[in-house]
């Protein structure tokens, strides 16, 4: 007997509306020690950030990746993505990660941990692996944003596969990358709102 949840495929999500984005005008790019100054200040209240990272694609064999070479953050409201050519900027963001206490939610979150745990030194506090969630309601695969945003809210997540493999180590970020980095992060606290009221145990600190 098959009790799980229905999962939707890629046709039913193809066939769905467009889940609404987040716009250029409610994204922040933080790239200095002040900017990032700001942004903790503008985040001091949150009780929950959307949260994931973005790396440099590597193609060579045996290469391996440096990154995460961005940080995305976000409220219902905002996001900010956070470079981290500065030192400052780094600083600031490490010690936001550690000690913030809202929970920081995403998926497939793994990885993500792992590198900041190798290139800013700390343990992203409160962190919340969102397929985790799914798991607990009876989902039997990984819950993906895209696969999410299609059980939640019957919407079809846009996600640009070009900005996906682009170079996030530049020094200049284009439209479209901030545009994919910010509402990976935005989805994610969008999806983990309308999940309800969840259990503390599941957050990792």
């Amino acid at each position: 007997m098959n009790d799980a949840p229905f999962t939707p495929g890629k046709e039913h999500i193809a066939a769905l509306e467009p889940f609404e984005r987040l716009p250029l005008g409610r994204i922040d790019l933080v790239a200095t020690g002040a900017q990032a100054e700001r942004a903790i200040a503008e985040l001091a209240g949150a009780a929950v950030l959307g949260f994931d990272t973005e790396s440099k694609p590597t193609f060579a064999k045996g290469e391996v990746s440096d990154g995460p070479h961005i940080v995305q953050l976000a409220t219902l409201d905002k996001a900010w993505v956070f470079q981290l050519h500065d030192a400052a900027c780094r600083a600031a963001l490490a010690e936001l990660l550690a000690s913030h206490p809202a929970r920081k939610v995403g998926f497939g979150l793994g990885d993500d941990l792992r590198r900041i745990r190798s290139k800013l030194g700390v343990e992203a506090f409160g962190a919340v692996d969102l397929n985790h969630l799914f798991r607990a309601r009876g989902y039997r695969k990984d819950i993906g944003v895209k696969t999410a945003v299609a059980i939640l809210f019957e919407r079809r997540f846009l996600k640009s596969g070009k900005a996906s493999t682009s170079n996030w180590a530049a020094r200049q970020l284009s439209e479209s990358q901030l545009l994919y980095a910010a509402n990976d992060a935005w989805a994610a606290a969008r999806v983990f709102a309308a999940m309800g009221p969840v259990s503390p145990v599941l957050s990792a600190p």
